[in-house]
């Protein structure tokens, strides 16, 4: 099992930042692989914002190529998304993920609660 606790949401004028940050915490043993961030607008469908890597390889949606930077501690197990020059359209609940690999190796994908990001126009 993992937990995941995002934090650093909030309101903010067009052309602002934020930073967001996910702390994962493990219950049991697992390998925790990729970790990232996703979004959702009221009406929308979630949709990917950006993933990184144990490596630390990244990718992001291109309407955040940019402004955007993610950057993970594996060590901590914690993620973090940069968000630079946010516009109305970032507005959004931004979920924290984490894929994981158990000692059977079975795959699985954990969420966080979401954390909601607001930019005024």
């Amino acid at each position: 099992q993992v937990q995941l606790v995002e934090s650093g949401g909030g309101l903010v004028q067009d052309g602002g930042s934020l930073k967001l940050s996910c702390a994962a915490s493990k219950t049991t043993v697992v390998s925790i692989n990729r970790m990232g961030w996703y979004r959702q607008a009221p009406g929308k469908e979630r949709e990917l914002v950006a993933t990184i890597t144990t490596g630390g390889s990244t990718n992001y949606a291109d309407s955040v190529k940019g402004r955007f930077s993610i950057s993970r501690d594996s060590a901590k197990n914690t993620v973090s998304l940069q968000m630079n020059s946010l516009k109305p359209e970032d507005t959004a609940v931004y979920f924290c993920n984490a894929a994981v690999v158990t000692v059977s190796a079975t795959s699985r994908s954990y969420w966080g609660q979401g954390t909601q990001v607001t930019v005024s126009s």
